[in-house]
């Protein structure tokens, strides 16, 4: 599945979420001067940054070939997906490490802890609400069964994104929530401190876990979607004795997709049928799978 209509409106309800939440944090994080607050205001600054990237990317991941670039910029989609994983790691994880070790040192009490409470609940609930988003459009448009194998193997790199950040809001939410709660509770910031900690290492290994994706795409993925049972078929039905001999597909981000196969000719002797025959499977494989941006085929017999 990549990038399509619902996807990016996914990406602007994410986007549109995390501006409200990180503002909110700020005003929770300047009250009560706490670690975990601002480590969590400064993650949803960066969610937001990758949203625009995001968007971004999709955008010109949409420009149409040019002669320098034949195949078109969906590769874009995946380089921008990176730049997410970098920042996330980068500005999201490891300034909210710095933060907890830096308030471990200066041991700072906290300040009006019901407010920073109060924001972290309602940032819970409106990040809960884009994570639904996410997974509606997941679960409308995946193949691969459980949660784990569409991670692993959707070649969407823009809503694999939006999930991750978004998982990634709701764990650090959750542990920000309980860090604040134990230093309210006991009076020691120290729980504050460690809190932040958490929430960089698990910003951390979500952006590394999302880097070793997104790297994958960005060397050449097979589609997630199953292109040779068709093309095998239709080569059956125009080509009697027909059939595939070698078969490639690969995803080229922006919902384009390239096919490059043989084809055995059967009982065909004519060169003209032949290609003609060859020209219907390409316009008939087209037609069913309209992301077919490049079809390469040529007749060979078995080496």
């Amino acid at each position: 599945m990549s990038a399509g209509p619902q996807s990016t409106k996914v990406i602007f309800f994410a986007l549109l979420a995390n501006l409200g939440i990180a503002l909110s944090k700020f005003v929770g994080a300047y009250f009560s001067k706490s670690s975990a607050m601002l480590s969590e205001a400064i993650h949803s600054v960066v969610d937001s940054t990758n949203q625009l990237l995001l968007l971004h990317g999709s955008k010109r991941a949409s420009l149409p070939p040019t002669e320098k670039h034949p195949m078109g910029y969906g590769a874009e989609s995946f380089f921008w997906s990176f730049m997410v994983a970098i920042l996330l790691f980068s500005l999201g994880g490891m300034f909210a490490i710095y933060e907890g070790v830096h308030k471990l040192q200066s041991n700072e009490p906290l300040r009006a802890p019901y407010l920073s409470l109060g924001i972290l609940i309602i940032s819970l609930i409106l990040e809960s609400l884009s994570f639904a988003a996410c997974l509606k459009e997941i679960r409308a448009n995946n193949p691969h069964g459980s949660l784990w194998n569409w991670f692993k193997n959707t070649t969407s790199a823009e809503l694999l994104v939006v999930f991750t950040e978004d998982l990634a809001a709701l764990l650090g939410l959750t542990v920000a929530t309980a860090a604040l709660l134990l230093s309210w509770l006991t009076g020691n910031s120290i729980w504050d401190a460690a809190g932040s900690i958490v929430v960089g290492l698990i910003l951390v290994d979500v952006a590394i876990l999302l880097s070793i994706e997104i790297r994958s795409l960005m060397i050449g993925e097979a589609p997630s979607r199953d292109f040779k049972t068709f093309v095998d078929r239709k080569t059956q039905e125009l080509i009697p004795g027909g059939r595939i001999l070698r078969f490639l597909a690969l995803q080229l981000g922006g919902n384009r997709v390239m096919l490059s196969y043989k084809v055995h000719p059967g009982t065909l002797t004519d060169v003209a049928t032949l290609i003609d025959r060859i020209n219907q499977i390409e316009e008939a494989t087209r037609n069913h799978f309209p992301e077919i941006a490049w079809q390469f085929v040529e007749p060979d017999y078995e080496p």
